[in-house]
């Protein structure tokens, strides 16, 4: 007993220390005025008015997301305050709020679950009644013999209520499933707004100090997570003379905890989760190894320039060769930390339901892996030949003396001072211009940004806030393209040129032609070509078929090699009521081995890139018009072997 008031006289005296040095300690709502929206995450400004009096001050900002990066906090307006310390931390017992028209479906649940125990009871109750009529059936005793009408009257009784009291059960039965359904609807509506029952929020508490009696606008700045914005694009096309009208949208999501209402909006292409750690380049040094050693060569970090998408449910796409673009069958499809996957079909083709992962390695025998982040319903790939699994040769750097390594060491430093003398010291101001729709576009040195010009309200629900960011009418070449050696599809494309003035990202587009939805595409405009080409889709009105000549299916031994000898022929019909301009794509095979020799090689009226092995026609057909064209070649090699023809 003495003990404990012993420690409740410590825990008092703790309490009145703390409130002589902390005196104005309270609460302090704070509204937020604008977001920056980053690739991945948000910055968010918050400014909220404080009246301090005079020494010190601890005011905790409530109700903010729990999903808050601590060392990203920022606090300015303090005027004549100082800060005394920062500290960011999360409230289990305070519940996020919810939108009106989620927490209606959350009580319609409970009231549902109410129902559904109501029904139960009565069951219950039933059950009582059916129990008690079970245990007294036997009429009469030893000595008295019941009548044959009170007989009667009992079994109508019995038959009766027990008729009655098992409906009557059936009907809870039925009731109880009705309302489990309707929960179960309510249940699936709530995971479409990607709501979850959260109960912590974020608070950041300030201890602050002043000298006088003094009111302060503190302005709040921070970086969350759980938040973002990818774009995507409308191509519209209605005649092949005409520019494409392109529309420039961002979709917006955040499931941060705390809705943004009435903010001013900024779409940042800057991601701030990238490792912006520069990389070393040290020097590399050859020596022997083992040949057990378990050596494996590192390739440089493959920049791709996708973003997570998180609406992406389901991805298919096409594998195929960077090499020769041939369909790769077998390939092995993951979603990365999952054990979700499926493997290519014989045309390289795969179709992934996506889960919780948010890249998907693409991985092959003797093939270099690939990891892509989820960006797009459309995902096709070109594995590269990992090289270093096929040599016999293997090497291994090491750094051998203290002598070396200091040469590598000094070496490093001239590289960097290299690299920091391209940079001037002159300040740099971002260049203003607006879009089409009135939003402000501002350059930086490595992102560009874009001021929308309207508020906006976004709940925190993961769900999609759709905003234009620009729209243009885009000069365009249109001309149709087809490679039958690997797909008979005829497909239009359109060339455009000088797109970097239009800022655009990595992204799926939808493409519209002639008034109708034509399916997807990608745009890349990360590609280091000139100008920019974009598929619009099939054109069945124009048929490409390529056949084998059976006068050239034929095989003969010269000495010790083989001869084999190919010829194709590649017809083209236009069906379409105009003429057309079609570029179409085969090739030679080339050889890789001095046993191999590609010879009587006719490629027609073709332009033919030797180095490449590629043909390449350019065509004007007219409207009916069929046209053929053919190539030929022999192949010698020795026999006994086989050939990937």
């Amino acid at each position: 007993m003495k003990l404990q008031l012993n420690h409740l006289k410590s825990t008092l005296l703790l309490l009145v220390v703390f409130s002589i040095q902390f005196g104005n300690a309270f609460q302090q709502p704070s509204k937020i005025n604008s977001v920056t929206v980053y690739l991945d995450g948000a910055e968010i400004h918050r400014e909220t008015t404080v009246k301090l009096n005079t020494g010190k001050s601890e005011i905790t900002l409530t109700n903010l997301s729990p999903y808050i990066e601590e060392s990203s906090i920022q606090i300015s307006g303090l005027d004549k305050g100082s800060i005394l310390s920062i500290n960011y931390g999360i409230n289990y017992l305070s519940k996020q709020n919810q939108t009106d028209s989620i927490s209606t479906l959350q009580n319609e649940i409970k009231k549902l679950d109410e129902k559904i125990q109501n029904q139960y009871h009565l069951i219950s109750g039933y059950n009582e009644e059916l129990s008690l009529i079970q245990n007294n059936k036997q009429l009469g005793n030893a000595t008295q013999v019941v009548s044959l009408e009170k007989l009667k009257t009992f079994a109508t009784y019995y038959r009766t209520r027990i008729t009655e009291l098992k409906t009557e059960i059936s009907k809870s039965n039925s009731k109880i499933n009705t309302y489990k359904q309707s929960q179960t609807n309510i249940k699936q509506q709530l995971t479409e707004f990607n709501i979850e029952e959260k109960t912590k929020t974020g608070e950041i508490k300030l201890k602050l100090n002043s000298d006088t009696v003094t009111s302060l606008t503190l302005k709040i700045k921070y970086n969350i997570k759980n938040a973002g914005w990818f774009p995507i694009y409308d191509l519209k096309a209605e005649k092949i003379n005409q520019p494409i009208n392109l529309e420039y949208k961002a979709h917006v999501y955040q499931n941060s905890g705390c809705d943004w209402e009435d903010v001013d909006l900024i779409l940042s292409t800057n991601d701030p989760n990238t490792n912006n750690e520069k990389p070393t380049v040290n020097p590399k040094y050859l020596n022997f190894i083992s040949n057990y050693s378990n050596y494996q060569s590192q390739r440089a970090t493959r920049n791709y320039n996708y973003k997570y998408n998180p609406l992406v449910k389901t991805v298919s796409g096409i594998v195929t060769l960077d090499s020769d673009g041939l369909p790769v069958p077998g390939v092995s499809v993951i979603e990365k930390g999952t054990t979700n996957g499926v493997q290519t079909d014989f045309d390289g083709k795969y179709t992934l339901k996506t889960t919780t992962g948010n890249a998907i390695v693409y991985s092959y025998v003797g093939m270099n892996s690939e990891e892509i982040p989820i960006h797009s319903s459309i995902m096709n790939v070109a594995l590269t030949q990992d090289n270093n699994k096929l040599e016999e040769v293997i090497v291994i750097g090491y750094g051998t003396t203290t002598k070396e390594a200091y040469k590598a060491s000094e070496y490093n430093n001239k590289v960097q001072k290299m690299i920091d003398e391209d940079f001037d010291d002159q300040p740099y101001v971002k260049p203003i211009n607006y879009t089409a729709t009135g939003n402000i576009i501002e350059t930086g040195i490595t992102n560009t940004s874009f001021k929308i010009d309207k508020k906006h309200s976004i709940p925190s629900d993961g769900d999609i806030t759709v905003i234009e960011i620009d729209k243009f009418n885009v000069p365009a070449t249109y001309n149709y393209f087809a490679a039958p050696i690997i797909n008979e599809n005829v497909f239009l494309t359109a060339k455009i040129g000088n797109w970097e003035q239009y800022n655009l990202l990595p992204a799926e587009a939808n493409v519209y032609f002639e008034g109708s939805y034509s399916g997807k595409t990608n745009i890349n405009p990360s590609a280091t070509t000139d100008s920019l080409t974009v598929s619009l889709g099939v054109d069945p009105n124009i048929i490409v078929k390529r056949t084998q000549l059976n006068d050239f299916k034929k095989t003969t031994f010269i000495g010790n090699n083989k001869v084999v000898n190919k010829a194709y022929e590649i017809e083209i019909k236009n069906n379409k009521t105009s003429t057309i301009k079609l570029t179409l794509l085969d090739r030679i095979p080339k050889s890789q081995n001095r046993d191999i020799k590609i010879d009587d090689i006719e490629t027609g009226n073709s332009n033919y890139n030797e180095e490449q092995g590629i043909l390449k026609w350019e065509l004007n057909l007219e409207s009916g018009v069929i046209e053929k064209l053919k190539h030929s070649y022999s192949v010698k090699f020795p026999k006994g072997k086989r050939l990937n023809l």
